[in-house]
């Protein structure tokens, strides 16, 4: 889905970093690097002040992409209902997987993640490390939600909530 200039994304478009999360495109500028012209996207994420520069020609294999679509909202929806699936390993190597699942950018492996670390209020306390993983989780979750809904990142995180303490 190129536009006329043949980009994918265009100045102002929301868009997905698997490692951060919901960005905006601010520019598209041509740098120069090593000797060469360089065209790249200037990504910015408010919530982590920083700003990234992808190269257009690299931006699907740097995994870049669109806000999700209604049936993968839809399917991450469906997934904070499910059952909780706690794999028995040492919590050291179960960390490793969440991280690694945040950390893709896709929503329904996040909202696995969700899932899987929720504790409801009858539940035993979670470990700091546990709360650090679901926190992180669930703001990445809650961040596209809310952009994809277009409402703040509070509201979309109450409503994930609310769908969380609703399968409990």
């Amino acid at each position: 889905m190129t536009n006329k200039t043949g980009l994918e994304f265009k100045v102002g478009d929301a868009v997905v970093y698997p490692a951060h999360g919901v960005g905006k495109v601010a520019a598209v500028e041509v740098q120069e690097v090593a000797g060469m012209s360089l065209e790249v996207y200037v990504v910015t994420f408010d919530h982590e002040k920083m700003t990234l520069r992808v190269p257009t020609k690299k931006a699907k294999t740097a995994g870049l992409r669109s806000l999700a679509a209604d049936d993968v909202v839809t399917k991450a929806l469906t997934t904070l209902k499910g059952r909780a699936r706690i794999k028995r390993t040492m919590w050291s190597r179960r960390a490793q997987e969440y991280e690694a699942k945040i950390n893709s950018g896709d929503p329904v492996a996040i909202a696995e993640v969700v899932r899987d670390l929720h504790r409801a209020t009858d539940q035993p306390e979670q470990s700091y490390s546990e709360r650090q993983i679901y926190q992180g989780a669930l703001e990445r979750l809650a961040r596209e939600l809310a952009a994809i809904e277009k409402i703040d990142a509070d509201k979309a995180a109450a409503k994930l909530e609310s769908v969380l303490a609703k399968a409990a």
